[in-house]
């Protein structure tokens, strides 16, 4: 049996094989941030194609977090009920969910939360829009929402919650030198940068106990000038562990690390996949916790001899189950060809038009048969 077909534990939560769904905006959420039956269904599929855990899109833990429309929010006890369809399903199913948790910080879209968005200090260099600087009691405040968000997550019946610190949003903003420049308790050092962060996952964990998994999303580098770089998130990882976190998913980039962002294009070579697999290996050596590894995962030998050659224990996938949910299971069945997704990015293009996230080379070649 191959290995990537093992089960295995994340702080008791039993997984039925070594792959990962890594959050996806589906733009599917209702306009207030309310799980719909649409999104539902997503996670339903994704769990008849036997992911083993299904990481569901960034849920903003506040209405000033909203990264763009139609996104998933956590903000609210009123959103319970309509999660607890969704854990349901997955459930029944065989497989496990846990629910990201996030705040796009300075780069939440004003447009939807109607007033300037919170920022750690000046991002002039990214935006030139308003933006209001956040004070101490913004950050209290933050650390709260992200803990009744968790405590949220945990009532309708996830399996845990990942904490999201990669990609340019507010955790991120927190840990890059790029983003911010706070000359108070907030900025300057590593161990200031990360405070935030480990203050979020201290007050999570007291919110959801210690058996419920906790899970971060960090990137190995930004990619950009002055930013995070590998030695330095690193060295947030070993915090992130010594602060309690279960495992690390490994990602990297932002929205203006132009070629270098975390959803890459032409992906067509094995040597291509994989490309935060070098920053893996450096973790490793280490971070003792899972390692979850995510960026350009196609196929199935790539895959298997990574998790052999110890570079990460799990390995995630975000656009190639956007156009196969089955993929795991037709893998599983013996059909190793390497996944269908062309590393197009067309699939976004919907999603943020209003009609959720969906293969536009597979609706084309299932409307021509």
């Amino acid at each position: 049996m191959s290995v990537l077909f093992e089960k295995s534990e994340i702080n008791g939560m039993k997984l039925k094989n070594r792959f990962v769904r890594s959050a996806t905006w589906e733009g599917m959420a209702a306009e207030d941030g309310a799980c719909t039956q649409r999104i539902t269904d997503v996670m339903t599929e994704l769990a008849e194609g036997q992911v083993g855990l299904i990481i569901s899109s960034h849920a903003y833990v506040r209405p000033d977090g909203q990264a763009g429309p139609f996104q998933l929010g956590i903000y609210t006890d009123e959103f319970i009920d309509d999660y607890r369809k969704m854990t349901r399903a997955v459930h029944e199913r065989d497989s496990k969910v846990v629910l990201q948790i996030t705040h796009a910080g300075a780069f939440a879209s004003a447009k939807l939360i109607g007033e300037p968005p919170l920022a750690f200090s000046s991002v002039e260099n990214f935006t030139k829009a308003p933006r209001r600087i956040m004070e101490n009691d913004d950050l209290e405040n933050l650390v709260d929402a992200f803990a009744q968000g968790a405590r949220r997550a945990k009532e309708a019946g996830f399996d845990g919650v990942q904490i999201h610190a990669a990609h340019g949003y507010l955790l991120s903003q927190s840990l890059s030198p790029a983003l911010n420049k706070r000359n108070d308790a907030y900025g300057g050092s590593l161990e200031n940068r990360a405070r935030l962060v480990l203050e979020i996952l201290q007050a999570v964990r007291s919110a959801v106990g210690s058996d419920f998994p906790l899970l971060v999303k960090l990137n190995s580098e930004d990619f950009l000038e002055g930013g995070l770089t590998l030695d330095e998130s690193v060295r947030a990882g070993e915090m992130l562990e010594k602060g309690g976190i279960d495992a690390i998913e490994l990602s990297g980039g932002t929205f203006f690390s132009g070629k270098l962002n975390p959803s890459r294009l032409g992906i067509a070579t094995e040597e291509k996949e994989a490309y935060f697999r070098e920053a893996a290996k450096t973790f490793k050596q280490k971070i003792h916790i899972p390692l979850i590894l995510v960026g350009g995962n196609r196929s199935f030998q790539v895959a298997e001899q990574l998790l052999q050659d110890g570079y990460a224990q799990y390995i995630s996938m975000s656009r190639p189950f956007i156009r196969e949910p089955g993929l795991v299971k037709r893998w599983a069945s013996g059909d190793l060809r390497k996944a269908k997704c062309l590393s197009d990015n067309f699939c976004f293009k919907p999603a943020m038009e209003g009609e959720g996230i969906y293969c536009v080379v597979e609706k084309r070649l299932k409307e021509k048969k």
